[in-house]
């Protein structure tokens, strides 16, 4: 049976692709979630003023990969030392967030981070915050790597060390060294 995993790790265009790229996930969805606006445009969230966090949903398969093990790529493909940006972007839509859809999720929510915390030397500023609604992104930010973002200087600046890093440092869970 499917999970899911809310995560907000900056642009979700990048996330988007590192996910797209994990063995036992079955879906990555970008979207809005944490604020206050009903149904916020992406012009609405860029703005900054909604609350909501750029961010994805990942449908995984347990017996495949664990939420533990999506939370250690989650820590390891984004900088989770940087309070409310990654990066060039900058602001609360950015911020480093888990959306924990159970109590489960959010006790190892807390390991993760815990477990982060040793491989970073600064403080992780990542936040839990409670399961909010979704709303989906617009359709041209879905699977936007495969398409529009291999032709974005931004994407083509952040995403490849992204997935070098996913395809070094967790090799057992990447679609691309395991095919």
């Amino acid at each position: 049976m499917t999970e899911y995993a809310t995560l907000a790790g900056g642009c979700f265009w990048c996330t988007e692709a590192v996910f797209k790229d994990v063995i036992g996930v079955e879906s990555v969805e970008s979207g809005y979630i944490g604020g206050h606006v009903p149904n916020p445009t992406y012009k609405q969230v860029c703005g900054g003023d909604t609350g909501h966090a750029e961010a994805i949903r990942v449908g995984f398969d347990p017996a495949q990969v664990s939420y533990a093990d999506l939370l250690d790529i989650f820590f390891a493909t984004h900088d989770p030392t940087q309070l409310n940006r990654q990066g060039n972007d900058v602001g609360t839509q950015y911020r480093s967030a888990i959306f924990p859809a159970t109590v489960m999720q959010e006790e190892q929510a807390n390991q993760a981070i815990a477990r982060a915390q040793e491989d970073w030397p600064k403080p992780i500023v990542t936040t839990i915050e409670p399961m909010a609604e979704w709303y989906p992104a617009e359709g041209y930010h879905q699977d936007y790597w495969e398409g529009e973002g291999q032709r974005n200087p931004y994407c083509l600046a952040v995403i490849p060390p992204k997935l070098q890093k996913l395809r070094k440092s967790f090799a057992a869970r990447s679609r691309a060294v395991t095919a």
